[in-house]
């Protein structure tokens, strides 16, 4: 096991949609059962957001009882890591082999186009880290180029939060585009659960993505086997 792993999950700062009057954000469990596999291995992390500073977490997300959610919100590090998260442009991607890209409708705003957020990841990823994301996550990977000027995503396995789940959350109409169609259009070999809503995840490389907030565990768990058990 190598003791010099360190993770960086990356958050949204955007809270508004177009005309709904509720608040988006973070979806809270999809960054809280992440961490809680890697806690498992004490392993350490930062928290990043493109703006710094308190991280959003959407209200939806916090209704439900979710005992993990309880036990990473209220606890002091991990809460203080959300509220006074790094601004992802003073990070420094050499000292990260993980990235882990958190969704919320947020990340559908304030990722794809983050120049910082696309060098930290080819970084990460051309020095033989992780690359992880889950749900509207997936949308930072969407115009990563590496070194070579070739797409990350491109004729790679991957999956994110889905049209017929969009259409379900009935926030088709809010958000800026449709990922599922833009990972498409990137030439990503894009999958799906066949039912909404269960946990899926696809493998490809060094490169695990989730479909949609109940994958963030398995995430969490393939990246932590690909790392420690190779």
């Amino acid at each position: 096991m190598d003791p010099t792993y360190r993770a960086l999950i990356v958050c949204t700062n955007h809270t508004d949609y177009p005309t709904k009057p509720h608040k988006t954000g973070l979806w809270l469990s999809e960054a809280t059962h992440f961490y809680d596999e890697l806690a498992d291995r004490n392993l350490p992390y930062d928290i990043a957001s493109p703006n710094g500073g308190a991280v959003p977490i959407d209200e939806k997300s916090l209704d439900r009882r979710d005992t993990v959610n309880e036990k990473w919100y209220n606890d002091p590090t991990f809460r203080s890591k959300l509220e006074h998260s790094l601004r992802i442009d003073e990070v420094n991607p050499a000292s990260y082999q993980i990235i882990y890209l958190t969704g919320g409708h947020g990340t559908m705003w304030d990722f794809p186009d983050n120049l910082a957020l696309q060098n930290i990841t080819r970084h990460i990823y051309e020095n033989g880290g992780m690359i992880a994301a889950v749900c509207h996550g997936v949308s930072g990977l969407l115009n990563v180029k590496l070194s070579d000027g070739s797409p990350l995503i491109d004729n790679r396995q991957i999956t994110g939060f889905s049209n017929m789940e969009e259409k379900l959350v009935r926030l088709d109409e809010e958000v800026p585009f449709l990922l599922e169609d833009a990972l498409k259009q990137k030439n990503a070999l894009y999958s799906k659960s066949f039912i909404p809503f269960l946990p899926y995840i696809e493998v490809d490389e060094r490169m695990v993505t989730g479909q949609n907030p109940l994958s963030a565990r398995k995430v969490g768990r393939k990246v932590m086997e690909e790392m420690y058990e190779k």
